[in-house]
């Protein structure tokens, strides 16, 4: 993994999209050499174009998520995806390909060479993303312990990498409980050191269950260290790996004596630059949706278009959240807040539309407007849940430092949540927003939002 301004890389990841750029930027400049008369006319001319195009190609293949190394696709689910990006990439390219200067190139036949070779880049990205989680060739990764702790480990980095290798599991000489099957445990009867060298193990995730005197081998663990294996700690295992700050596995030491959760006012300053460009431009574009949004809710039930609630800021400080109406005026007819579920029965009909492409939340740009919102942070929520969250939940509050978003890095990672388990699932990915938040994790988290409203994922 690469640390990038506060956020983990994975160096293959890295690879793809250096890789794509590459041969985008060259196959497309290619397309326009063959019909200008020399290199020097082609770049002042078409270099924008291209560039623009190259980079929105990025963008595309990000939010189809196409540069994802977790995801375990079937064929199906490849070819959907690979169809959506050939089909933004190609309308995409038909557009800013127009811009090139009248009488420099056969615009059609440009064109038309643009598209083939976009096509053959998507599914060639598709097929090796294909093939690389099938090969299973990555780090070999040896768990430093048995029980519970251990076995979490380990089955999630399966499911979110599987391209790692597990090579085996050391227990603890103070682990009394075992969670880990006893096929998968290593021999004890040679150190960790000898054992980790001889199974070639890139890195060592330290997850013990029981930490009393003499269950951490410091000394090997140093050894390991020097001979160039990685060694990790659980909690920056899960955060490096998960991109989540797992609260069962965290101390407060670990939180503030550790980099990030940095507020400054530089951030800030930029925070809220972006927050006005972005949402001013985003309404304009979103104007005639909204509009569309507007009367069919009018039409569909009787009511009110916008509804207001109060919703939990930064600092606590509580404001009114403006979206959309997708409910029923009598969804708690009863005075008793309740969350949000799915198939909901008090959702309307175009309430379910307007909720799956997240079109309900567009007015919240109104609230990054103001002030009260940022466009990327922590779901804001409710004074009611935010009380019995606080109490049962450990570091809740921390997510109340910075301000709320309209989107995040738990609404793009996590499906809608509806109970207590489900906010602390989000929460330990809201933990890690606040602790590695930055601009370029704002535009992340933007992109893979365009993908969850292509495909409909998470929405209730």
């Amino acid at each position: 993994m690469i640390k990038l301004f506060d956020h983990y890389f994975h160096a293959w990841t890295l690879g793809r999209i250096g890789s794509d750029f590459g041969l985008s930027l060259l196959a497309l400049m290619a397309i326009v050499l063959v019909q200008a008369d020399s290199l020097w006319q082609a770049l002042p001319l078409a270099g924008g174009p291209v560039m623009s195009l190259v980079a929105g190609l990025l963008v595309i293949n990000s939010a189809s998520g196409l540069y994802r190394r977790s995801m375990d696709w079937s064929v199906v689910a490849s070819a959907w995806r690979a169809v959506l990006a050939v089909a933004l990439s190609v309308m995409l390219a038909h557009q800013i390909l127009g811009f090139l200067p009248a009488g420099f190139a056969n615009l059609e036949a440009v064109r038309l060479s643009s598209a083939v070779v976009i096509v053959v880049l998507i599914l060639r990205r598709v097929a090796l993303g294909y093939w690389a989680i099938r090969s299973r060739v990555g780090t070999r990764v040896l768990v430093f312990g048995a029980g519970s702790a251990a076995q979490l480990v380990g089955s999630s980095l399966q499911a979110v990498d599987p391209s790692s290798n597990i090579v085996g599991y050391f227990p603890g000489p103070n682990e009394d409980q075992a969670a880990v099957p006893l096929a998968d445990r290593l021999p004890t009867h040679l150190s960790l050191t000898r054992t980790a060298r001889g199974l070639g193990a890139h890195e060592i995730v330290v997850a013990l269950s029981e930490r009393r005197g003499g269950s951490m081998p410091l000394r090997e663990l140093l050894d390991c260290k020097l001979a160039g294996i990685r060694v990790l700690d659980i909690s920056t295992y899960f955060e490096r790996t998960l991109g989540q700050i797992r609260v069962d596995f965290v101390n407060a030491g670990w939180l503030i004596f550790g980099d990030g959760f940095s507020q400054g006012w530089f951030r800030s300053i930029v925070k809220r630059l972006f927050d006005l460009l972005c949402s001013s431009l985003l309404i304009v574009l979103a104007s005639p949706l909204m509009l569309v949004a507007a009367i069919a809710i009018k039409l569909d039930s009787p009511g009110p278009v916008f509804y207001r609630q109060q919703r939990v800021g930064a600092h606590h400080k509580v404001f009114q959240v403006i979206k959309f109406r997708s409910m029923r005026t009598d969804a708690e007819q009863d005075g008793q807040p309740r969350w949000a579920a799915a198939q909901d029965d008090r959702v309307t009909r175009v309430g379910q539309w307007i909720r799956r492409l997240r079109i309900d939340e567009l007015p919240q740009l109104f609230s990054v407007l103001a002030g009260s919102m940022s466009l990327v942070g922590p779901r804001p929520e409710r004074p009611f849940f935010v009380e019995q969250l606080v109490a049962e939940i450990p570091y809740y509050a921390v997510r109340h430092s910075i301000k709320p978003g309209v989107t995040g890095w738990a609404q793009v990672r996590y499906q809608y949540g509806s109970t207590v388990a489900d906010a602390q699932e989000k929460l330990q990915y809201d933990l890690y927003y606040v602790k590695n938040h930055s601009l370029l994790l704002d535009v992340l988290i933007l992109f893979q939002t365009v993908g969850v409203v292509l495909t409909g994922k998470g929405a209730h």
